[in-house]
């Protein structure tokens, strides 16, 4: 396998963590999930779960920038002549990376904070904030898939 077919798997591999992170996310907060089990129950495993779901996000956060600029480097002279929807794609990035940050630093804390202190409410809360940042990460994704194969498709 080439170069760049390496990176371009590695670069694919990385969205799909992503994505399936930000996905999982989303269903896991879903309130009707854990529909048996009480709040307490419902936001102690919630709040388990999250370092291993984030720990693949943060494998992709490495992944997709080491990947997309070895692609940028083999396929383009550099950021400055790479064609528009690549741009676009990177700064996108760069939001959905903003957006993880808040939940990693802001969000999860005070999940964690709230189970460890049994204020209920303040877990809910804290996770109807983390599920809301998590679609919008995972439409911003899409949005980067749909730029990614549109261009493919152009290519061919």
């Amino acid at each position: 396998m080439s170069a760049d077919g390496v990176f371009q798997t590695l670069h694919v591999l990385g969205a799909l963590m992503w994505l399936g992170g930000m996905l999982a996310t989303w269903t896991i907060l879903r309130p009707a999930r854990l529909a048996g089990a009480s709040r307490a129950q419902r936001l102690e495993h919630v709040a388990g779960i999250f370092p291993r779901v984030f720990g693949w996000i943060w494998a992709a956060v490495l992944i997709l920038p080491i990947s997309g600029v070895a692609l940028l480097r083999l396929r383009f002279t550099g950021f400055e002549t790479a064609p528009r929807d690549v741009q676009i794609m990177m700064g996108l990035y760069v939001i959905m990376v903003a957006l993880f940050l808040r939940m990693q630093g802001l969000q999860l804390p005070a999940l964690h904070k709230a189970v460890a202190a049994q204020e209920w409410a303040d877990g809910l809360a804290a996770t109807k904030k983390l599920r809301r940042l998590a679609i919008v990460g995972l439409l911003l994704g899409l949005a980067v898939v749909v730029l990614a194969v549109a261009r493919q498709l152009n290519d061919v």
